[in-house]
Order: C-alpha cells, then sequence, then structure tokens
C-alpha cells in the first residue's frame, strides 16, 4: 500500500506541474497573441518550455535512479583516515537492521528498508531516497522549479499588466480570466514553498552538510554550549568550490546539466587544518552521558568529587555561603511555633538567642548576620528607631519604656566667653 500511495503522489506532482507549464500556455498565453505563431510568441516560450523540459527530466531521475547502498561484501577499513565509529563502543558502524557494516555518512531508511549511501533524507514527493548518487539530480530539480515558477509568474503577470485598461477586444475571456486565477493559486504556493526548501538545501550543498548531519551539527553545537565536549570540527567541509563540485561534478559548465555524482559513495575527501594535516575527527561526536542510558553493560563511577562544574572539573567560583555560621535550623514561624507539629521526627523546639531578643521582640542591629560570599553582601538598613535603640541601650535605659529624665550637671566653667567651636559638650 506505501508504495501505491508513492507512486501516487509521484502522479499528482507531474500533474500539477503539466498544468502550471501547459495550461498557461493554451489558456493564457495564446489567446493572448492572437492564437497566432510570431516572433514574440517563440521567444516567450521558448525559454520557458526548455526549463520545464529540464525539469520534468530531472525529476525522472530523481524518482527513477537508485540513491545507492552498500555492497554486500563491503568492509570498513580501520587503518584508513575518516572511517566514521559507533558512538558507544567506538568500533566500525555497524547496520543492526541490515547486519552489516555501514560506510561514512551512511543511514538506514526505514521506508526503503535498506542503508543508503550519503543519505539526506527520504522524500515522499519523489517517493524515493535523496543519496548520493541522485543527491545532483535533486539539487537541480530544485533549481529549475524555481525558475520556471518565476518565469511562469511573469507571463501570468505581464498579461494581467496589459488587460489594464485596454479596449474591450483585449480584454480576457471568462475562461482565460478563470485559468489565469488558477494558476496563481497553484503556482504561488509552490514558488514560495520549494524556494524556502530549496535555500535550505543550496547551503548545505555549499557547506556539503546533509539533513541529517545538519542536525548531528546542531546536536554537537548544543553539547558544546552546554560544556559536555569541546568544540569540534566538522569533517567534510573542504571548501566552498570543492563541497559543489563533489555533488555536481567538476566542470562548473555541466552544473545545471544531469550527471552522474563522482565517487562510489563509500569514501570521502576530509578536511585539512592549517598545517595541512587531515582533521581524523569522530563524527558525529559522542555524548558523554549517553553511555550510562544506551549502554547496559557500562559500568557507572562516581565521580570523585560532587561538587562538579560543566565538563566534570570542580566549579572555581564555588564558596559556602557562610563558613562561621552557626548549623542550619529548622524554620520558625513569626509566632514563635515550630513549622512541624510536635509529633514529626524532625520536630525541634524553637530556639530564642536571650542576648539579643528582649521581652518585646527588639532585636540589636549590630549582631544583625550578614552573608557573605557568592550570594552576595547583605547589610540591613538602620533606621531612625534602631538608631534611638542603640543609644538608649548604650546609656543604659531600656528601649521602648517611659524614661525619666536625668539633667545633666552644670559646669563650674561658663562657657558664653568661650567660642562655640571651642565649647565640650
Amino acid at each position: 500500500m506505501a508504495g501505491f500511495l508513492g507512486w501516487l503522489v509521484v502522479n499528482l506532482v507531474v500533474l500539477l506541474i503539466c498544468f502550471i507549464a501547459y495550461s498557461s500556455q493554451i489558456f493564457v498565453i495564446w489567446p493572448w497573441y492572437g492564437r497566432e505563431i510570431s516572433v514574440q510568441l517563440v521567444t516567450l516560450l521558448v525559454p520557458f518550455n526548455c526549463l520545464v523540459g529540464m525539469l520534468l527530466w530531472n525529476y525522472f531521475l530523481c524518482v527513477t535512479t537508485d540513491p545507492g547502498h552498500p555492497p554486500d561484501n563491503w568492509r570498513p577499513d580501520t587503518n584508513a583516515e575518516g572511517y566514521e565509529v559507533k558512538k558507544l563502543t567506538g568500533g566500525p558502524r555497524f547496520c543492526r537492521y541490515c547486519e552489516r557494516p555501514k560506510p561514512p555518512r551512511t543511514h538506514h531508511c526505514r521506508q526503503c528498508g535498506r542503508c543508503v549511501l550519503r543519505m539526506d533524507h527520504h522524500c515522499p514527493w519523489i517517493n524515493n531516497c535523496v543519496g548520493h548518487f541522485n543527491h545532483g539530480h535533486f539539487i537541480r530539480f530544485l533549481f529549475y522549479v524555481d525558475l520556471a515558477c518565476s518565469y511562469h509568474l511573469a507571463m501570468v503577470t505581464l498579461r494581467v499588466y496589459s488587460s489594464l485598461g485596454a479596449r474591450y477586444w483585449d480584454e480576457p475571456e471568462t475562461v482565460e480570466l478563470v485559468l489565469i486565477i488558477l494558476n496563481y493559486v497553484a503556482c504561488v504556493p509552490v514558488l514560495m514553498a520549494v524556494g524556502a526548501f530549496s535555500l535550505y538545501h543550496f547551503n548545505a550543498l555549499k557547506n556539503n552538510t546533509t539533513t541529517i548531519e545538519g542536525w548531528e551539527k546542531d546536536k554537537a553545537a548544543t553539547m558544546v554550549r552546554r560544556g559536555k565536549i569541546r568544540e569540534i570540527k566538522f569533517p567534510y567541509n573542504i571548501g566552498r568550490r570543492k563541497n559543489i563540485e563533489s555533488i555536481l561534478g567538476k566542470n562548473a559548465w555541466l552544473w545545471c546539466w544531469p550527471t552522474v555524482t563522482p565517487g562510489s559513495g563509500l569514501k570521502y575527501e576530509l578536511t585539512a587544518d592549517d598545517d595541512g594535516n587531515i582533521v581524523s575527527e569522530e563524527w558525529p561526536p559522542r555524548d558523554p552521558a549517553e553511555v550510562y542510558h544506551e549502554d547496559p553493560n557500562h559500568e557507572f563511577i562516581l565521580p570523585d568529587s560532587p561538587w562538579t562544574y560543566e565538563n566534570g572539573s570542580v566549579n572555581p567560583e564555588l564558596q559556602p555561603s557562610n563558613s562561621t555560621s552557626s548549623p542550619r535550623r529548622r524554620k520558625v514561624t513569626p509566632d514563635g511555633t515550630s513549622s512541624l507539629p510536635p509529633y514529626h521526627p524532625d520536630y525541634r523546639p524553637p530556639e530564642q538567642d536571650e542576648s539579643s531578643d528582649d521581652d518585646y521582640g527588639y532585636t540589636d542591629p549590630s549582631r544583625v548576620k550578614v552573608r557573605r560570599g557568592s550570594e552576595g553582601y547583605e547589610v540591613r538598613p538602620a533606621q531612625r528607631e534602631d538608631m534611638l535603640a542603640r543609644y538608649l541601650l548604650e546609656i543604659g535605659e531600656t528601649p521602648q519604656r517611659y524614661h525619666r529624665y536625668i539633667p545633666q550637671p552644670e559646669s563650674e566653667d561658663s562657657d558664653e566667653d568661650v567660642p562655640l567651636g571651642q565649647q565640650h559638650s
């Protein structure tokens, strides 16, 4: 049933292409030129039909070309540069569905039921996988869809513009007007969807990245940002020109012409560093925590210190909030009772510091504790009442009570003749 639905989608795509391409020429452009062959008509329609022909040809190649699969007798060369390894064991990659080794950049497609060389994605619109041998046809198909739809919209828009303010014999008929609307409805969404899809794949072609490898690069960037791994260079980015040549061929004049993708799909050129040495990074990078979840035979080992920071090292900024403070006490509610019931095992009677609190609930501001360390520095602001209470304590009085007036003894020496700045209080 999946095969029938796949071929049904392919036929619908062909019908949509033919409707947009030929209904506009037969029912819109041909009546516009008076249903007569002219040099202007040929000059307008020949380029458009060439684009439509290249579009259909590349679409046919995308559907019928085998994307490539590993040979039955293929075995990895573990001594060669750039061979990919399994994430968990570090050995050669092995497909548990096909039960055979996998070459670099190869992935298993569940829709096709086999491994695909340099798999990009499984496209339902072509009922096939986009792999090593049909990736170039797929890129050219997207390119010609963008050109043909843009040319089509330009032609139809020019016809609509010419009919504005025209005389009665140049106005579009009912059938022509309906076909103009249908062509806009069919072509504009196709151009917007395929255009956005084309931008993504053209950028991937420039960076020599498949859709699956793009997901792997995003995952690696996330692990680098979280400090799990160090930054790893993508090993297959060999330069913009060589990246395009690896898919469309070395001759730039034939990039728009259907050609066979170079290479066997079993081995790929790797990038080199500044010194000219081949980068042999492990790709895709492994998540250090992934082995604990996926490998049942992996032995879990606790780290040496419970205080870890990002990649497992000790956080250099980790400091105690108050190393000299007393042990942490259970929170006490404002009314002096514990937040736990008396029958609770962790219940502790509330403790009060008699040296700092009096019968009226006053606390000496000088005894307020502060926290110094990673949380910052906290200081309770002094108020006028606190300053008055501190002064009363210094002279031996009790705050918040009636106070008796004690006159200060008069000095024997009169200060009337002494300047104000030299008087003693």
